[in-house]
């Protein structure tokens, strides 16, 4: 096995080369190189020196990856025959996904590697641009970079945008969380007497005429909140800053007790945002939802019992430690033993805690999802009906108690059997796999829906309710019926 050495060609001409690396080139008694759209090569060329392009490769691929794999590989095969030299563009370290796998064939033992230098394409990238990187910048592959890669606040830089296909890809990308026109800078051949920098709106971005191997594109930080309302800092930073000293009054009072109801009601919208197949409510009501989130964390982090990131790593590591079929080499069957896998991992991370087993199902906020819970958790140790039709039975069983105790018993009597009537219908829900919380919820937001029509009628009338029967009201009701239903 033969050295393998990795060289950087830099990322401007042949006036911008580094001396040593020069010599070094020179010296190779068998080179390599990536591609020979470089504008060092025209010059070594006419210097003598000799070398091989693996330009040929990117003929044989549609997609990049497995190009930089094949070049990988051959060069080790030819490093098994002689000493070999591999030259980049740039710095070998740099955006080079070859030299990565190049290195991790290392690790394996399947090639000896040496690394020299060669000047970053960074270097002059940043002098062009007149930015200091220590304010924070980040460094993307055009090729499979994601809208969650994206930090707002900080110099973006975009490597290895060679066409108008590439950069379209990149400006639909940045669309997620930019606006259309914000502007974005192509920067080509910095550093070398080529160098061109062209200022453009984001939607304009694939239509320049110049995009090439020597491409870089930059996207200037934000310069205010508004610029990144679709950037998970900003709406931390403005929950901070109503909890902050001065924030808004009412924000800075709240307690996780005083926020529990608008939890709740939050919930129930979204739920009814849902039911009405309602896109735009949807966007709303989460967006609701998740300021509850953000207010109970920033709250934790004011008192300084929790924070938001706490708060994430705890459900990542859930969504993990139950998730071994996705996450682990547990194989499962269907979600049914999905379900099963979960709660036998919770089992294992609560341990065998002695206590009551209805203990924690308790719901204040809602008596009927207490109701589920308890049956739910009794059912899992066999305390339950064999069928549905057994549940039915009960029901129809503790309807009749209920009228007994309506034509004979006392007030107290009839609550209790009534409850019972409920609590059976919560059963029978269970069984056919019905939320009763969530269908009753449905169920008094299509109330609110028809009695509204209604209201809407009598008011048109210019009379009172008093001045309907209930045979009229109850005709609105129907005629609001009809008209959900498209009749």
């Amino acid at each position: 096995m033969h050295q393998l050495t990795v060289i950087g060609l830099g990322a401007a001409d042949f006036n911008q080369l580094q001396m040593g690396v020069y010599k070094q080139l020179k010296q190779a008694e068998t080179l390599y190189v990536r591609t020979e759209d470089h504008p060092v090569l025209n010059d070594l060329k006419e210097e003598g020196i000799k070398f091989s392009s693996f330009d040929y490769v990117y003929e044989k691929h549609d997609t990049f990856a497995p190009v930089y794999e094949e070049i990988a590989s051959l060069l080790i095969e030819a490093a098994k025959e002689a000493p070999v030299m591999y030259a980049v563009p740039g710095h070998p370290l740099v955006a080079e996904q070859t030299v990565q796998h190049l290195i991790e064939a290392e690790r394996n033992g399947q090639v000896t590697l040496k690394i020299e230098g060669g000047q970053s394409f960074l270097d002059p990238i940043f002098g062009a641009l007149k930015i200091d990187p220590i304010e924070g910048f980040q460094l993307l592959d055009g090729t499979s970079m994601s809208m969650h890669d994206l930090n707002m606040r900080q110099h973006i830089l975009i490597a290895q945008v060679y066409d108008a296909f590439s950069a379209s890809e990149v400006k639909l990308t940045l669309m997620e969380k930019y606006r259309d026109d914000y502007p974005v800078t192509i920067v080509t051949a910095a550093g070398s007497v080529k160098e061109k920098l062209t200022t453009v709106p984001l939607y304009e971005l694939d239509h320049v005429a110049e995009l090439n191997n020597l491409t870089t594109v930059y996207v200037p930080p934000v310069t205010s909140d508004e610029e990144a309302l679709r950037d998970w800092t900003t709406f931390r930073k403005i929950i901070a800053t109503l909890r902050g000293p001065e924030g808004c009054p009412w924000d800075q009072k709240q307690t996780h007790e005083s926020l529990k109801k608008y939890l709740l009601e939050e919930a129930h919208e979204f739920l009814a945002a849902v039911d009405a197949e309602d896109d735009e409510g949807m966007i709303e009501e989460l967006g609701d939802v998740l300021l509850q989130v953000f207010l109970h964390a920033q709250i934790g982090e004011d008192n300084g019992y929790f924070n938001l990131e706490e708060v994430l790593a705890s459900i990542s590591e859930k969504m993990i430690r139950r998730h071994p079929h996705v996450f682990g080499d547990v194989s499962v069957e269907d979600a049914d033993h999905v379900v099963a896998n979960w709660e036998a991992i919770k089992r294992a991370e609560k341990g065998q805690v002695e206590g009551r087993l209805l203990e924690g199902e308790y719901r204040a906020a809602s008596s009927l999802q207490t109701a589920y819970n308890y049956q739910k958790k009794a059912a899992k140790v066999g305390f339950d009906w064999p069928n549905v039709d057994d549940a039915w039975d009960k029901f129809i069983e503790e309807m009749k108690e209920f009228q007994v105790e309506m034509s004979e018993g006392s007030p107290a009597t009839r609550l209790d059997e009534f409850g019972d009537v409920l609590f059976t219908l919560v059963n029978v829900a269970r069984f056919y796999k019905i939320s009763p919380e969530e269908a009753m919820l449905h169920a008094n937001e299509k109330f609110a829906r028809r009695f509204g029509y209604i209201e809407e009628q009598v008011k048109a009338s210019g009379k009172d309710f008093d001045a309907f029967t209930l045979e009229e009201l109850d005709y609105f009701w129907n005629e609001a019926k009809r008209m959900e239903k498209g009749e």
